[in-house]
């Protein structure tokens, strides 16, 4: 009778911890974790990023007459040298227009433009505005990209690092996905987005565990944005990667609710016990 009392309590409390400890897992590791079936969320249209000073972008310009075109368009020889000093290429490159820390940009044929505010569409029109007006082309075509847009991502991921952004829109999660998402022992609902806006570096906090996120400023990275994902408690409390080393504060601090939950359960059973050796 006793060894049954001593299996069905044993039974119950690995069943008491499992439960607990799947509730606790889920709540720090599920993403959107208030999404119901079907839900249906409202979506602003992203304008996407916009110049800003020391941006690289290129411009390229296009029409029936390739010659006319071709003198708004920055180009450059490109020569590949070997080591003996022989030239063993050669070709065009693009280059790009560095925005100035007033937000202009000088083009080829147009001169000074400002550029900073507008997003790569809105500058394309204004190019292709001036080109109409100026009675340069009649039919130009204007295509904007942005050269140097890159994020990184820091902290509890698998792959930190600088990424560079193909196009001009990359949400959080999208980032996160490049640094091959949180590690297990990343915080979900601790994450840091630091963006520098004109004259000052902004910290917006997110929580991807939480539809809220889509209404964050931060839900969009702009070019340089940085982000940062917060360790847990356990991984901030390791002094070594080693989870088994007895110095490790996980082993020191599991000690006392380790010997109060073999106390609670010795005392139960030595009740049980006794209570069935009074029953004879």
């Amino acid at each position: 009778m006793f060894k049954s009392y001593f299996k069905l309590l044993l039974l119950a409390v690995l069943a008491v911890g499992a439960v607990s400890c799947g509730r606790k897992t889920y709540r720090n590791i599920a993403y959107f974790q208030d999404v119901e079936e079907q839900m249906s969320l409202p979506m602003e249209v992203n304008r996407g990023i916009v110049i800003q000073p020391q941006d690289k972008i290129s411009i390229i310009v296009s029409a029936r007459d390739p010659e006319l075109a071709a003198m708004f368009n920055l180009t450059r020889a490109a020569h590949t040298i070997s080591g003996e000093g022989d030239n063993v290429g050669g070709g065009n490159t693009l280059l790009g227009y560095v925005v100035d820390n007033n937000g202009y940009i000088n083009m080829a044929g147009l001169g000074q433009l400002k550029v900073d505010g507008l997003n790569r569409w809105e500058l394309a029109e204004l190019i292709r505005k001036e080109l109409i007006d100026r009675e340069y082309l009649k039919d130009p075509i204007v295509t904007v990209e942005f050269l140097n847009f890159k994020v990184s991502v820091l902290g509890e991921v698998k792959s930190p690092g600088t990424y560079n952004i193909v196009g001009d829109k990359v949400t959080i999660l999208q980032a996160l996905s490049l640094a091959g998402d949180l590690s297990i022992m990343g915080k979900r609902n601790n994450i840091t987005v630091l963006r520098e806006e004109g004259n000052e570096r902004n910290f917006y906090q997110l929580d991807i565990r939480d539809t809220k996120l889509f209404d964050s400023p931060a839900y969009y990275l702009q070019q340089n944005d940085v982000v940062y994902v917060y360790p847990s408690k356990i991984r901030a409390g390791q002094s070594k990667i080693n989870e088994n080393s007895f110095r490790s504060v996980n082993f020191w601090t599991a000690i006392p609710s380790t010997l109060l939950s073999l106390a609670t359960s010795g005392m139960v059973l030595w009740m049980m016990y006794k209570g069935e050796y009074y029953a004879r």
